[in-house]
């Protein structure tokens, strides 16, 4: 048995954030809110929802272990009866588990459109240790894009990239269940394919219409609700990044990782690796290991270790030689 969990409202357009207190009443909340904003968003948009809701603000710090201990601390001592998360991606996902540990409930509230995680029941929690746990689908989605057109054109690039990877996520899918008779969702994967294909297909007018991104994400995080893992979004390409994000002194954005990962694994799949190297190109994404700032060493050991980073079969399989690793990364025109 599987249980689906998907947003049960979600706002998308200019000003959609001036909807946020009739939004909470159709849901039905009632009692203390608390929004968690970040240092670069507070002023971005998290004091202007705290006073709309006149609700109590708490602006987290970079340590997000310790932020969450706190966090959910204060919910507990304040009564908290539901949780609003004003921010990117790190802010978001804090967010999230905090809800989660104290089983409230969650209104997400985007203010880049930098990775699907605006939408998923997924969190990855940065520290000591990158831990990736699976929490609760936000109840509400609330993505103003007069907000998120003003973010960094880098965090919507990422955005771009992080949704064209769902496509060698699904071939790795694919794979798992045509080999190794894994469990395969198609509307699930068909939803997430979906995803990376409109945004591969309309990536030249993405900046001027951010909805189209905007829409991809929330998808992509639909798809992972109604799948009931992240496996239609992240396959051989996260695996890659995980690694990159583990071994590199300075890792890039994660949509930055995975669409150069998409690149290569999607050249071991046999599929069209250089329709998604001109997609991410054309939406302004890095493409090589120069443009994100990572090192060629770090790049091939991140190839021939992902699979290791977790029980997820891909077109990795048990990993491939530096020999190998290195001939793709040049094939592809990752690595000179």
């Amino acid at each position: 048995m599987k249980i689906i969990e998907l947003p049960r409202i979600v706002l998308v357009g200019d000003n959609a954030i001036d909807k946020l207190k009739e939004t909470v009443y159709g849901l039905g909340l009632k009692g203390n809110p608390l929004v968690i904003s970040g240092q670069d968003t507070v002023k971005v948009a998290g004091e202007r929802v705290s006073q709309n809701l006149n609700a109590n603000l708490d602006v987290i710090g970079d340590l997000h272990e310790r932020e969450i201990d706190r966090i959910s601390d204060r919910i507990k001592v304040e009564k908290i009866r539901y949780v609003i998360g004003v921010g990117g991606g790190s802010v978001i996902d804090v967010a999230k588990v905090c809800a989660y540990n104290s089983k409230i409930p969650f209104i997400s509230v985007p203010t880049a459109a930098s990775h699907d995680g605006i939408a998923s029941p997924r969190a990855t929690i940065r520290g000591t240790k990158n831990v990736s746990m699976q929490v609760n689908s936000p109840l509400g989605i609330i993505a103003d894009t007069k907000i998120i057109e003003k973010a960094p054109q880098r965090l919507l690039a990422s955005g771009c990239a992080d949704a064209i990877s769902n496509y060698t996520a699904v071939l790795d899918w694919k794979l798992a269940n045509k080999e190794m008779g894994e469990y395969y969702g198609d509307y699930a994967a068909t939803l997430a394919m979906l995803s990376a294909e409109i945004v591969m297909h309309n990536s030249a007018r993405i900046k001027e219409d951010i909805s189209i991104l905007i829409e991809a994400l929330i998808s992509s995080g639909v798809a992972i609700g109604i799948a009931g893992s992240s496996r239609p979004c992240s396959g051989s390409e996260h695996q890659f990044s995980h690694v990159l994000d583990k071994i590199c002194p300075t890792p890039a954005l994660h949509g930055e990782q995975c669409g150069v990962g998409c690149i290569m694994m999607a050249c071991l799949h046999n599929a069209d690796w250089t329709r998604v190297r001109d997609a991410l190109k054309r939406v302004g994404a890095p493409t090589t290991a120069k443009e994100i700032g990572i090192e060629n060493r770090y790049m091939i050991e991140a190839i021939t270790t992902a699979h290791s980073i977790r029980d997820r079969y891909t077109i990795l399989r048990n990993g491939i030689s530096e020999n190998e690793a290195v001939h793709l990364a040049k094939m592809t025109g990752v690595i000179e």
